[in-house]
């Protein structure tokens, strides 16, 4: 009985061995299904955060670009305005001209009695009043007369031949003043030009 003992034993020592065998194997294998599950998850973590990398990055860049189109906004808004305020007088100047010019054509008249020449005299002092608040407002005759001729700042309505060479492209007769107004051309001068 001894040795079926010890059989027995052995065969139970065996058992138990290939069980802690299968056990051990068992183990290992969930271990090595543990590990790949561990991967995986830590492959998709990384997914996860290079795809949240690339959408923080678009959206760090849409949110730059904004940034920059609002500040493009505010210096176009803010040049337009100051191109507002620089002229804005100019409508109200274009508008004042032509009484100007008939003043000008008033006080061309020739006059004999004292009641004209009273009358003449409070016309020049109105037209020196409103060429002092043109000044005033940053607006200027065009000095025309002798000039070469610049079609920025004249209009040619006729030309007549030049009587010598340093009279040619030059200006010899003013019909209608021109001016300036800061840095533009209200109205160009109407003038004769020498060809």
């Amino acid at each position: 009985m001894s040795k079926e003992k010890y059989a027995s034993e052995a065969d139970l020592e065996k058992k138990q061995s290939n069980a802690e065998d299968a056990k051990s194997d068992q183990k290992a294998d969930t271990k090595a299904d543990d590990l790949k599950k561990e991967k995986n998850s830590e492959k998709k973590i990384e997914e996860k955060l290079v795809k949240i990398q690339e959408e923080n990055k678009n959206l760090e860049d849409k949110f730059l670009r904004s940034q920059a189109e609002m500040q493009n906004m505010q210096i176009r808004y803010n040049n337009e305005r100051a191109q507002l305020i620089k002229y804005e007088s100019q409508s109200l100047a274009k508008d004042v001209l032509p009484s100007m010019d008939n003043l000008e054509r008033a006080l061309k008249t020739e006059v004999d009695d004292e009641a004209s020449k009273q009358l003449k005299k409070g016309v020049q002092m109105t037209l020196d009043a409103l060429v002092k608040a043109m000044k005033d407002h940053g607006i200027s005759e065009i000095d025309a007369e002798g000039a070469q001729f610049d079609p920025n700042l004249h209009q040619a309505v006729q030309t007549v031949d030049a009587e010598n060479e340093e009279q040619k492209d030059h200006v010899v007769q003013v019909l209608q003043k021109g001016y300036l107004y800061k840095d533009r051309t209200l109205r160009p001068a109407m003038v004769v030009v020498a060809q």
